[in-house]
């Protein structure tokens, strides 16, 4: 697959309720935070300290949800509890890896600010409704994206597709780059991170020609093609040291 450039040149926080939360709210959330912790059990205990209400109305609010027919059980005993069946309630979003990294890197850009909070809270549901499998396949591909401080400014150029398609499959990817002198070169990289700067994304890999890391502005990238090529694993804090503008913040997911 090929593109060419038309033109020139942490997924957990603390939770806080209060007693200010309606019940509605409450009822949902108690759903949400079952269903995220099955088959985990939790007590009424820990969902009253949770949510700052009493032990009794946890009991009310699970049996009000019971017989609205919400697929919750419960098990007597010190280690017993509530629990949620996953199978019998909303089924998962279904995000892939992919697109769940997609979701994190737009909110990670939202890092201060009254919707900091809602952007954490964001991610971790969508953590909550994949499967075991995506989660680890999307926390493996989110260590391959870093945003550097400040984040690009919008309306900087797109990453193009192909090169996204390179860092998902650690493919070789085949680039004409054009140098901030102007200078045309095809460079052949193993693509290891994307990273968000003052001037745009950036591409940081090995490049084979220099035989070093470098970073690449993708405005820049001219041309880029995916190859056959596996790229060797590579990490970003073992390249990072060899080029000292690779400082960058921690990854998004």
């Amino acid at each position: 697959m090929t593109w060419r450039n038309p033109r020139p040149g942490q997924f957990v926080g603390v939770r806080s309720y209060g007693r200010h939360v309606n019940r509605t709210d409450r009822l949902y959330a108690l759903v949400e935070e079952l269903r995220a912790c099955a088959p985990r059990r939790r007590s009424a205990r820990e969902l009253a300290l949770l949510y700052e209400v009493s032990a009794r109305t946890i009991e009310r609010d699970i049996g009000a949800l019971q017989q609205a027919r919400v697929p919750i059980y419960a098990d007597a005993g010190r280690s017993g509890g509530y629990t949620v069946d996953k199978s019998l309630t909303l089924p998962p979003l279904n995000f892939t890896p992919a697109e769940a990294v997609a979701v994190a890197v737009a909110l990670a850009q939202v890092d201060v600010g009254p919707f900091e909070g809602a952007a954490r809270s964001a991610v971790q549901k969508i953590v909550a409704a994949m499967s075991e499998p995506n989660v680890i396949a999307a926390r493996d591909l989110a260590g391959r994206v870093r945003l550097l401080e400040p984040v690009a400014a919008p309306g900087t150029a797109l990453v193009p597709s192909v090169i996204e398609q390179a860092i998902v499959a650690r493919r070789v990817l085949r680039i004409c780059y054009l140098d901030r002198g102007g200078n045309l070169t095809e460079r052949d990289v193993e693509p290891v991170v994307f990273m968000a700067g003052p001037s745009g994304w950036y591409l940081v890999g090995w490049c084979r020609v220099r035989d070093a890391a470098r970073c690449f502005r993708v405005d820049r990238i001219q041309q880029a093609e995916i190859t056959s090529v596996m790229a060797p694993p590579r990490a970003f804090e073992d390249i990072a040291p060899c080029s000292p503008e690779l400082v960058a913040r921690t990854p998004v997911l």
